[in-house]
């Protein structure tokens, strides 16, 4: 941390959660940078810490999924590319269906996947108890899994885009 803020910045993000650390890195990616992050307290100490993880990546439009799709990409390879852990693990999201209705609406969804290009399996109840015992099933008509959906750990992919902001320029 400087002693001294900058008396001037080409670029300066308030915040140094997921979002401005993530902006951070991105204006390094491509060469800006002359970049200052201000965060009142420390990295990840504000609403970051408090989010999920989840990384699915179906949208409603096929733009947003690309962007989930290269949001997915990005975690995968951070750590490689800045030594810090992120916890990105692809271990698949599932979405279950308790009546014919909702199973038709599921599998819209997967329809739309596979035109955005994203791997899907419509499943059975049967394949759901066998994947998952410790669910209940007894009530499923069926569900959609989409193997490529996982989890992160947000602090630690904020803090692998802080590092690799850092190695571009930002203070």
């Amino acid at each position: 941390m400087a002693e001294q803020l900058p008396s001037r910045a080409q670029v300066v993000i308030v915040g140094g959660g997921a979002v401005g650390c993530s902006v951070a890195y991105h204006l390094t990616k491509i060469g800006i940078t002359d970049v200052l992050l201000l965060e009142r307290k420390q990295l990840t100490c504000g609403t970051t810490w408090h989010a999920a993880g989840l990384v699915g990546q179906l949208r409603a439009t096929a733009n947003m999924t690309k962007l989930a799709q290269y949001t997915a990409e990005l975690f995968l390879g951070l750590e490689e590319e800045t030594g810090q852990a992120t916890g990105m693990k692809q271990n698949g999201s599932i979405a279950v269906a308790t009546d014919s209705e909702r199973l038709e609406e599921l599998q819209r969804g997967a329809s739309m996947a596979r035109v955005f290009g994203l791997e899907v399996e419509e499943v059975t109840p049967e394949w759901i108890a066998a994947k998952y015992p410790v669910m209940h099933t007894d009530d499923l008509v069926g569900g959609v899994f989409l193997p490529r959906d996982g989890q992160t750990n947000p602090i630690d992919v904020t803090q692998a885009m802080a590092r690799g902001a850092r190695t571009g320029g930002p203070e």
